[in-house]
C-alpha cells in the first residue's frame, strides 16, 4: 500500500507540468499581441503623412486627430495585454514548474517578473488589467460627445474614481520608499 501511496503522489506531483501548456500558450499569445500592437504602430506612423495634407482642414482634421488619438489608446492597449500575458506566463512558470535563476540573478530584471506567490502574480495582474481599463477609460472619454454638463460632470467623477483605484493598489511599501525609510528608523 505504501508503495502504491509513493507511486501516485509522484505521478500527482509531475502532474503539475500540465501547466506549461498554459505557460506556452500565453508567452504564445504575449508575442502576438505584441506583433499586433507593433503593426499597429507601423501602420499608424505610415498614415501620419495623411495628417500633414492641406486638403484636411476643420471638422475633417480633428475627425481624423480624434481616430489618431484612438488608435494609439488601442496600440497601448495591446502592449498592455502583451503584458499581462508576459507576467502571467512567466509567474505560472515559476509557482509551478521552477525558478526562473536567471531573472533572480539578473540586474536588469524587474520586480514585477519574479514571481514568489500566487498573491504576487495576482497583484502584478491586477495592477496591468487596471492600467488597461484605465486606458480604455480614456479611449472612450477622447470619442465621448459631450451635450450637457451632467456629462463633464460624469467623465470627472470617472476620472476620481480611476485616481481612487490607483490609489488603493499603490503598494505603500515599494513604492512610497521615503515613508517606508522613516517608519523603520
Amino acid at each position: 500500500m505504501k508503495n502504491l501511496e509513493h507511486i501516485f503522489e509522484g505521478a500527482l506531483w509531475q502532474s503539475r507540468f500540465v501547466v506549461l501548456f498554459a505557460v506556452v500558450a500565453s508567452l504564445a499569445t504575449a508575442f502576438v499581441m505584441f506583433f499586433v500592437a507593433t503593426v499597429d504602430a507601423w501602420f499608424l506612423v505610415g498614415h501620419m503623412v495623411d495628417y500633414m495634407s492641406a486638403d484636411l482642414v476643420g471638422d475633417a482634421r480633428a475627425t481624423f486627430r480624434s481616430a489618431t488619438v484612438t488608435h494609439v489608446v488601442e496600440i497601448i492597449d495591446g502592449y498592455l495585454l502583451g503584458t499581462v500575458l508576459l507576467i502571467f506566463a512567466l509567474g505560472l512558470y515559476e509557482l509551478f514548474i521552477s525558478r526562473i535563476e536567471q531573472a533572480e540573478t539578473s540586474e536588469t530584471a524587474s520586480s514585477v517578473l519574479i514571481i514568489h506567490s500566487l498573491d504576487d502574480l495576482k497583484g502584478r495582474l491586477a495592477k496591468v488589467i487596471l492600467m488597461i481599463l484605465i486606458v480604455k477609460y480614456f479611449e472612450h472619454a477622447v470619442s465621448m460627445n459631450f451635450t450637457s454638463p451632467m456629462d463633464l460632470l460624469l467623465l470627472a467623477g470617472g476620472i476620481a474614481l480611476l485616481g481612487l483605484a490607483l490609489y488603493l493598489t499603490h503598494d505603500k511599501n515599494g513604492h512610497s520608499s521615503s515613508s517606508a525609510k522613516a517608519e523603520e528608523k
